[in-house]
C-alpha cells in the first residue's frame, strides 16, 4: 500500500515495488502537488486517487527500478546462479554475456522492449557473427541467447522488479538448420572392424556408447560398481565433466530422469569384463601410483579422464582410417535411430535416452518417427497386398476403381 507524506505544499508518495537480488527494497516515490483553489476535502480525494493511480504503474511495472540489464545479471550470477546452477550450465552462460551485455547491457530493466531484445537477436543471424566460420550463428545458438535474457528478466519479475517479460514476444529467424550427420549401418560395421586393431580402453569406450546411447558426461561418470556382470543391466546416476575454473570433477546426472537404470547386450558385457581385468593388471603394476576411483574410463593413473580425451582420439583415430568424423554425440543419435527403426514406442525411447519429458524425445527426434510412421503404413499395405488386386471396372458407369477387392454375391 502506498504511503502519504506533506512536504510543504505538496505531497509525497512512496510505494514499495520488492526487492532488489541482494536483498534492499525497491520503491518508487512521486511527488504530487494540488491545484490552487482546492478545497481540503477535494484535495483528501483527489491525492487518493493519486495514490491508487501512481501503485497500479507501479504494479504494471511501468515504474520499477532504474537498475540496467547488466548489472542486475552480475548479481543475478552471484545471488542465484552461482548456488543453483551446474558447474558446465553457469560456465556456458557466462560466455554468453560478452555479445549480450555489448548490446543491451547499458539498457535499464524498465526501459528493455521487445524491439531492443528483436534487434540483438536479429543481429546473431547476419553472416560474419560466427568468428570461426564467418557465418551467422545456428539456430541453435540463438535460442541459447535469449533463453539467456529471459531467465535474468524472469529472476526479476520473481523479485517483483517487473511484471512483463519482452523475450516472450521475441522470435528467433529461422536459419539453416543443420543437418544431422550418423553413420550407417554400413560404416558403423567398418567402424567395429576398425575398432578391432584400437587399444581395448577405446574399443569398449565406443562399443559401449553405440549399444547404450548414453551422453559423453555419463560414459565417463560410470564406476565398476555401476555395472552388473550377471544381467548385463547399468545405472547410470552421475557424469564427469570439466571447466577451466573447475578441473575434472563429478556431478550429478543432467535431469532426475537421467538417473536410470539400462540393459546392453552380454556381448558388450563381456567386452568391458576383458577391459576390467586389463585395468586391473595395470593398477597391480603401478602400485602407489594408482589412483582407485573405481571409474571405468580413466588416464593411465586410475584418474578421471577428461572429456575432452574421447573426443581428441576419436578424431585423430578418423583422419588416420579415412573414416568420417561426426563428432562423439552422433553415436547417441546412431542409438536412438536404431531404437525408432525397430518401432520402439517413444515413451521407451525416451525413458532409455534419460529426457526428462517424452516431448523432448518427440521434438528431437520428430523426423524419425514421421519415417517410422511411413514404414508402418507401408507395411500394412505389404501386408495386405493392394498392389496385387485386379483392376476392377464399374460396368455402369464404366469408372476404373483401384486396388479394390469385390466379393460376388449369391
Amino acid at each position: 500500500m502506498a504511503s502519504i507524506e506533506k512536504r510543504g505544499n505538496s505531497y509525497r508518495i512512496k510505494v514499495s515495488c520488492g526487492y532488489k537480488a541482494d536483498g534492499k527494497q525497491v520503491t518508487q516515490k512521486m511527488t504530487w502537488t494540488p491545484v490552487e483553489g482546492m478545497t481540503e476535502k477535494q484535495i483528501e480525494k483527489e491525492l487518493q486517487r493519486q495514490a491508487v493511480l501512481f501503485e497500479e504503474d507501479c504494479k504494471r511495472g511501468q515504474i520499477v527500478s532504474a537498475i540496467k540489464f547488466e548489472t542486475f545479471a552480475e548479481e543475478w550470477f552471484e545471488d542465484y546462479a552461482k548456488l543453483n546452477l551446474k558447474s558446465t550450465t553457469f560456465t556456458r552462460q557466462r560466455q554468453l554475456t560478452k555479445r549480450v551485455y555489448a548490446a543491451i547491457g547499458h539498457i535499464r530493466l524498465d526501459k528493455l522492449t521487445t524491439r531492443e531484445i528483436q534487434k540483438f537477436i536479429n543481429s546473431l543471424a547476419k553472416d560474419g557473427v560466427n568468428e570461426n566460420t564467418g557465418k551467422a550463428l545456428s539456430r541453435k545458438t540463438m535460442v541459447h541467447y535469449l533463453s539467456f535474457i529471459s531467465t535474468v528478466i524472469d529472476f526479476a519479475i520473481k523479485m517483483d522488479m517487473l511484471t512483463d517479460n519482452p523475450c516472450r514476444r521475441v522470435t528467433i529467424p529461422k536459419g539453416s538448420k543443420k543437418e544431422r550427420q550418423i553413420l550407417t549401418i554400413e560404416q558403423t560395421e567398418e567402424f567395429f572392424k576398425l575398432l578391432q586393431n584400437a587399444p581395448l580402453k577405446y574399443r569398449a569406450f565406443f562399443t559401449l556408447d553405440i549399444y547404450s546411447g548414453m551422453r559423453r558426461g555419463e560414459m565417463l561418470g560410470l564406476e565398476w560398481k555401476d555395472i552388473d556382470f550377471q544381467t548385463g543391466v547399468i545405472h547410470i546416476q552421475r557424469t564427469s565433466n570439466y571447466t577451466k575454473a573447475r578441473g575434472i570433477y563429478t556431478d550429478t546426472t543432467k535431469t532426475e530422469s537421467s538417473v536410470r537404470f539400462i540393459k546392453v547386450p552380454m556381448e558388450i558385457i563381456e567386452v568391458l569384463a576383458v577391459y576390467k581385468a586389463k585395468q586391473d593388471e595395470e593398477r597391480l603394476k603401478l602400485g602407489d601410483k594408482w589412483h582407485d576411483t573405481d571409474r571405468l574410463f580413466v588416464k593411465w593413473d586410475g584418474q578421471p579422464m577428461n572429456p575432452q580425451t574421447p573426443y581428441g582420439w576419436l578424431k585423430e583415430f578418423c583422419e588416420k582410417n579415412d573414416f568420417p568424423f561426426y563428432g562423439i554425440h552422433q553415436f547417441r543419435h546412431l542409438h536412438t535411430s536404431l531404437l525408432i527403426g525397430a518401432g520402439i514406442d517413444p515413451t521407451t525411447v525416451s525413458g532409455i535416452l534419460g529426457h526428462s519429458q517424452v516431448s523432448t524425445t518427440l521434438n528431437l527426434y520428430s523426423h524419425m518417427f514421421r519415417e517410422n510412421q511411413v514404414k508402418a503404413c507401408d507395411a500394412v499395405a505389404n501386408a495386405l497386398s493392394f498392389t496385387n488386386h485386379t483392376k476392377c471396372i464399374d460396368i455402369e458407369d464404366n469408372i476404373p476403381h483401384r486396388n479394390i477387392v469385390r466379393h460376388k454375391t449369391g
